[in-house]
C-alpha cells in the first residue's frame, strides 16, 4: 500500500488547488518607504484624536456622575 492512502493523491495535494502564493519581491522605485510613512502617520494621527474623544468623553462622564451624586447627598431623594 503506498502513503497516500490508496486515493491516489497526498493530504496537501487535495486542498491545492495550484495557485502559487509567492511574495511580490520586485518594488517600483524607492517610494514604497515614503508611503508606508505617510500611512503611519496618518494612523497615529487618527489615533490620537480617538484618544482625545475618549479622554473628552470620560471628563464629561464622571463630572456628570459627581453632579448626580452631590445633587442625591443635598438633597437626599433616590
Amino acid at each position: 500500500m503506498d502513503h497516500n492512502g490508496g486515493y491516489g493523491t497526498s493530504w496537501a495535494e487535495q486542498w491545492d488547488y495550484g495557485q502559487e502564493r509567492t511574495p511580490a519581491t520586485t518594488r517600483s522605485g524607492g517610494s514604497g518607504k515614503s508611503k508606508t510613512s505617510a500611512a503611519l502617520e496618518k494612523t497615529k494621527a487618527v489615533a490620537a484624536t480617538g484618544l482625545k474623544k475618549v479622554k473628552q468623553g470620560t471628563t464629561v462622564g464622571a463630572q456628570w456622575i459627581k453632579e448626580k451624586y452631590n445633587n442625591y447627598k443635598r438633597n437626599g431623594k433616590h
